[in-house]
């Protein structure tokens, strides 16, 4: 009999051979909504596209319908240590994976509140397989719209003369229009790029410190969220740049820790080990460039 591993939300209820789901879905224990996935499966799924409980959700939506005449209560079975299945379950995956039972809109806010408010709950459920593709688009909307509001804010205030003379307004609104239009075109791109040099340098330096213990693909899948879920923080005037930095640095530390299954100090060291080695190069530049000059010099 196959087990199903159902969870409801972020939340594991636990695996189940498929008589006691059945029973639970007829008595009303297991909603359609809940995702349930087995071997075999490629993803997770609501129950209610199990082709197997098809009857079962209709006998529990007539009106009136009797209970089970030999309810059994619902426990679930711990895995062994030779389950096959407990070794390969997926993760039950970001609403994003859901967008098309919950709408392309509600799925992405849904993800941008989770990752942003519960990053620990969002990239414990993250899939750290899936491929580049749903990840990328998600980044390119919610970056690319925190970078162009963040951009039409600035033009914004330089029209205002907020940050520049008055003098200037004609050319500001003028620059606003052709900026605009080169931004739109431009942005998705410097986003896509940044993305994967990012992705690569985190992944490295993630090897360097030993807490690569995922693929190129996990590592990616985290920046990736993280920053299409900080990226509308850009839109909050004067300070929303520094607002959406600081943030994406935090839950980039704690999505590479629960996606790579590694302590978090090592993922905090993982994150700023690039800054770190330019802070010492830039240190090793200031002491050694000014002592070259003066013995050339003598």
């Amino acid at each position: 009999m196959a087990m199903i591993h159902v969870n409801r939300g972020a939340t594991s209820l636990g695996t189940f051979p498929e008589e006691q789901v059945r029973e639970g879905i007829r008595a009303g224990r297991f909603a359609g909504s809940d995702l349930g996935w087995k071997e075999g499966m490629a993803n997770w799924q609501p129950l209610s596209q199990f082709s197997e409980f098809a009857e079962d959700f209709s006998f529990a939506a007539k009106p009136g319908a009797p209970p089970p005449q030999t309810p059994t209560a619902l426990a679930p079975i711990a895995p062994t240590a030779g389950s096959t299945a407990a070794a390969v379950a997926p993760r039950s995956g970001l609403p994003w994976d859901q967008r098309q039972s919950k709408g392309f809109f509600s799925a992405f806010i849904e993800t941008l509140q989770m990752v942003l408010t519960r990053p620990d709950e969002a990239f414990t459920a993250m899939s750290r397989e899936g491929g580049l593709g749903e990840p990328l688009l998600y980044a390119v909307i919610g970056a690319g719209i925190g970078g162009m509001v963040s951009f039409l804010f600035s033009i914004g205030f330089q029209s205002l003369g907020w940050f520049g003379g008055r003098h200037n307004a004609f050319a500001a609104m003028i620059g606003m229009g052709l900026g605009s239009i080169l931004f739109v075109i431009l942005v998705p791109l410097f986003v896509v790029i940044g993305l994967f040099i990012g992705s690569a340098i985190l992944h490295v330096c993630l090897m360097i410190v030993g807490g690569a213990k995922q693929s190129f693909e996990t590592t990616f899948r985290v920046v990736a969220f993280s920053q299409g879920s900080t990226g509308p923080l850009q839109m909050i005037p004067v300070c929303g740049g520094v607002i959406a930095a600081v943030w994406a640095i935090i839950i980039n530390c704690i999505g590479l820790a629960r996606a790579h299954e590694i302590e978090t100090g090592r993922a905090v060291l993982a994150v700023l080990l690039p800054l770190i080695l330019c802070c010492g190069c830039a240190a090793g530049a200031a002491i050694f460039i000014p002592a070259l000059i003066h013995m050339q010099s003598q």
